[in-house]
């Protein structure tokens, strides 16, 4: 169920990391502190207060978000927006060449830099993703944790997006 912005800034914490601790992908902690700013004008300020969670975590707190996310086309228990999100892009689908190929390049990635592959594949078909895996196992570390968290951030917005009614 959507929620009107007047309501979410009437809600209790408990209620508020309830609605929105998913937001982040198993980190409900960041909803509980964006909570804290309250409240919000619209669905781009609440999501700028938790962008802004984002940023003031460690770097080892990014990394543990980073790596809460699940593999793309992987068969893992997830959470219900991740299996949503990735049925919708055609990976809860994958032939068997595919999913080895998805397989082959989560396990080059996560050797390569320690965490999985995130993306916001909402709109993106399968091709384009394997594309945007093969480009990025060429970056370096550092551009990829950025990567990562850019990522994490649009992920974000689709999710609060479905969350939060515009009107």
């Amino acid at each position: 169920m959507p929620y009107a912005i007047t309501d979410v800034n009437q809600m209790s914490q408990n209620k508020f990391v309830n609605a929105f601790g998913a937001v982040y992908e198993e980190t409900p902690a960041i909803a509980a502190q964006a909570w804290k700013k309250r409240p919000f004008e619209n669905l781009s300020q609440l999501h700028q207060a938790m962008c802004a969670v984002i940023s003031g975590l460690s770097e080892t707190e990014q990394l543990r978000l980073i790596r809460a996310h699940p593999e793309l086309g992987s068969k893992v228990r997830m959470a219900a927006a991740s299996v949503q999100e990735q049925s919708g892009a055609g990976l809860s689908q994958l032939s068997a060449t595919e999913y080895e190929r998805f397989n082959a390049l989560n396990a080059a990635y996560k050797k390569k830099f320690n965490f999985p592959f995130v993306m916001a594949i909402k709109g993106y078909e399968k091709t384009e993703i394997l594309a945007a895996f093969e480009a990025r196992l060429q970056c370096s570390n550092q551009e990829e944790r950025a990567r990562s968290l850019a990522e994490i951030t649009q992920i974000a917005r689709f999710r609060l997006n479905d969350l939060i009614t515009t009107f």
